[in-house]
């Protein structure tokens, strides 16, 4: 089943997931889903149980290789700087250009019920980093100076505003 994917000033996106305790046909058959609808989407790379309205602390990824899904994950360890354009399939149409770690180690449960550890740079640990802040109810506007989400706020608007418009280069905002 694919599942609508909930957008900003739906409040369960700033509520915080809560863990997953235990892992039954259920949560099983959630996870199935969140990659049904992570792929009906075609333009995202990973997906957060509450952007679907749901929260556990699961999300989903895929970044070609293999699909892959961690429950009740944490970022564990971190180090160095990278900046990057950071988009959000609850926040569509909006890119910003925001600085976070380069490297992390997370820890988390596969589905498996075993503890799993992924050292990851550049893209998967943003990956990593933005859906964990998703089961914490941040977004990514939460991360920006209070200039910075004005700004980005002003944007996300003026794109809501036209959703079947084409989003020209200029909405990928430096907000440094």
């Amino acid at each position: 089943m694919s599942y609508q994917i909930r957008t900003f000033g739906d409040p369960v996106l700033k509520s915080a997931a809560t863990p997953v305790d235990d892992i039954d046909a259920k949560v099983v058959r959630l996870v199935d889903d969140m990659f049904e609808t992570l792929y009906s989407l075609g333009n995202g790379i990973a997906l957060a149980a509450p952007q679907i309205g749901v929260r556990k602390q699961i999300f989903v990824w895929d970044l070609g290789e293999q699909p892959l899904v961690v429950l009740n994950p944490e970022i564990v360890e971190s180090s160095g700087e990278w900046l990057y354009d950071e988009g959000c399939l609850s926040i569509p149409g909006l890119y910003v250009e925001m600085l976070r770690p380069k490297e992390v180690l997370m820890r988390g449960v596969g589905l498996d019920g075993e503890t799993i550890e992924i050292e990851a740079d550049e893209l998967e640990a943003r990956l990593f980093q933005h859906e964990i802040d998703h089961l914490d109810g941040v977004l990514m506007f939460d991360r920006m100076t209070p200039d910075q989400r004005k700004a980005a706020l002003a944007e996300f608007r003026s794109i809501s505003e036209a959703p079947d418009a084409p989003v020209p280069e200029r909405r990928r905002l430096r907000l440094r």
